[in-house]
């Protein structure tokens, strides 16, 4: 994996979110969770860059801890939580 950028793409660079079911792009991965990362951020971006190594050196490891090592919540509820979110940034 040294071979790989160390850096994330540009946001006009999308993967399919197997969460949401469509593309995005890494900046909402990093946030995704409350303003920490996505829990599978590290599985949906690792080949395409140092994506371990470019969370580990932005995160304390209270938030790896939140954002990799917690349980993780059903897509339901996920995408429950993403529409109340949505609708009070309105």
């Amino acid at each position: 994996m040294e071979d790989l950028p160390t850096i994330p793409p540009d946001d006009d660079f999308h993967i399919r979110c197997p969460r949401l079911g469509h593309q995005i792009n890494f900046s909402y991965c990093r946030i995704e969770n409350n303003g920490l990362p996505c829990f599978k951020s590290l599985n949906c971006w690792y080949g395409r860059f140092q994506v371990e190594a470019y969370f580990r050196q932005r995160l304390t490891e209270g938030e790896w801890a939140r954002a990799f090592s917690g349980p993780t919540k059903p897509k339901v509820l996920s995408l429950l939580e993403l529409i109340e979110q949505a609708k009070k940034a309105k």
